[in-house]
C-alpha cells in the first residue's frame, strides 16, 4: 500500500503532547500584537511566521524555548486564551485528529491579572467550543515549570486536582531541563498521584537518561515527554517497554533543538522495532512549523514505514489517553475501525 501525505492526512490521529503557548496561528499572534504592544517585524505574515518559529536549527533547547516569550506576551487576557484553545483544537481537528491533550503553565498567564483559575476556565472554554463545533474529545495537562519555585509547582499541581474530572487530565514538568532535576518537584507529584491524577514529564530531551530515570522513579510519570536519550540506558528503556510508559515523541522539534543532529539519527524507528509504546506529537506547532499529519509523513520518509507500522503508531497513541479507561477503549475502538478501512 503506497502511503501518501494525504492518506495520513485524512487517517483518525492524536496529539497528546501539545503546547498552547507554542501553537498559536500566525494571523492571530499578528492580530493580537498591537494590543498586546507586541512589535511585528513587519506586516507580512510570511516574515511574522519567521519571527516566531524555527527555521532549522537553533543552539539548544533554552534558544527553543526563548521563541515562547513573544507568544506568552500575546496570551495574558480571557478571550486571547479562550480564542487561541478555540483554533488550536479547530486546526487539529481539520487534520482528523479525533483527540488531543493540550498543556500550558496557567502561572505564565498571569501578567495582567487573571487568576489561575481564570487562566484554565478560559483554555476549557474554547476546547469545549471546538468540541461541540467539530468531531474532536480534548482534554487538558497543567504544566509545572522546572526552573520555579517548587511551591509553584505544588499550587499547580493543587490546581490540578482542583480541575480534576472538569477538562485536566493531566500534570506534566516542563521547561528548561539541564541543571533543573525532576526530583526537586517530586512532592507536586505525590500531590497529583494521591488524588489518582495522571503525569507525565518533559525528560531525556536536553538531557540524558538519569533524567528519564528520575521523571518514573522520583515523579511517578505515567508518561515521558520526548524520551530521546531514553536508548542509552539499555536496562531503563526495557523497563519503559516492559511497563508500556508511553513515550511523547516530537520528532521536528527534536531536530530543531538537537536533541538529534539529524532526523536520521533519532532513535524513534529503534523504539518502535524494540516495541516501546512510541507515540507521534507535534509538541508546538507555530514555532516548530508542524503538524501530526507532517510528524507522521517525516516518519514514512525517513524510514519507509509500511502502513501496519503506522497504524500501530496511531493506536499506540489511542493507547495513551490520559482519561478513564471506558472511555478510552470505545475511543480506540473506533479509530482502529476506522484506520481498518483503509487497509
Amino acid at each position: 500500500m503506497r502511503i501518501t501525505r494525504d492518506l495520513l492526512h485524512e487517517l483518525p490521529k492524536t496529539d497528546l503532547h501539545v503546547h498552547l503557548d507554542g501553537s498559536l496561528r500566525v494571523k492571530t499572534a499578528m492580530e493580537l500584537a498591537k494590543p498586546n504592544g507586541v512589535t511585528l517585524p513587519s506586516n507580512r505574515e510570511e516574515d511574522v511566521y519567521d519571527f516566531l518559529s524555527v527555521k532549522g536549527q537553533v543552539a539548544n533547547l533554552n534558544e527553543y524555548i526563548d521563541k515562547f516569550d513573544v507568544t506568552l506576551r500575546l496570551m495574558q487576557d480571557y478571550e486571547s486564551l479562550r480564542r487561541i484553545a478555540f483554533e488550536l483544537a479547530e486546526d487539529a481537528a481539520r487534520e482528523n485528529v479525533t483527540y488531543m491533550e493540550v498543556r500550558y503553565s496557567p502561572l505564565l498567564h498571569q501578567a495582567k491579572g487573571l487568576s489561575l483559575e481564570q487562566v484554565v476556565d478560559a483554555v476549557l472554554e474554547g476546547l469545549q467550543e471546538a468540541e461541540r463545533k467539530y468531531p474532536i474529545k480534548t482534554g487538558v495537562i497543567i504544566c509545572a515549570i522546572r526552573s520555579f519555585e517548587r511551591s509553584m509547582s505544588l499550587r499547580l499541581a493543587e490546581l490540578a486536582v482542583q480541575y480534576k474530572r472538569k477538562g485536566v487530565v493531566g500534570f506534566d514538568l516542563a521547561g528548561r531541563e539541564e541543571d533543573n532535576p525532576a526530583k526537586e518537584h517530586a512532592k507536586a507529584f505525590y500531590t497529583i498521584r494521591k488524588e489518582c491524577i495522571n503525569c507525565t514529564v518533559h525528560a531525556g530531551e536536553a538531557y540524558g537518561p538519569a533524567s528519564i530515570h528520575q521523571a518514573i522513579h522520583a515523579c511517578g510519570a505515567h508518561r515521558i515527554g520526548h524520551g530521546t536519550r531514553l536508548y542509552e540506558d539499555e536496562d531503563l528503556m526495557n523497563y519503559v517497554r516492559d511497563h508500556r510508559i508511553p513515550l511523547e515523541v516530537c520528532l521536528i522539534s527534536n531536530v530543531q533543538t538537537k536533541a538529534v543532529l539529524r532526523i536520521e539519527h533519532h532513535p524513534f524507528k529503534k523504539y518502535l522495532d524494540h516495541q516501546l509504546r512510541v507515540t507521534l506529537n507535534t509538541d508546538n506547532r507555530l514555532i516548530s512549523r508542524t503538524t501530526v499529519t507532517d510528524e507522521l509523513w517525516l516518519a514514512v520518509q525517513t524510514w519507509d514505514l509500511n502502513f501496519e507500522e503506522v497504524k500501530k503508531v496511531i493506536l499506540n497513541g489511542f493507547k495513551s489517553l490520559f482519561i478513564p479507561f471506558p472511555e478510552k477503549a470505545r475511543i480506540y475502538a473506533e479509530a482502529k475501525a476506522r484506520l481498518n478501512q483503509f487497509g
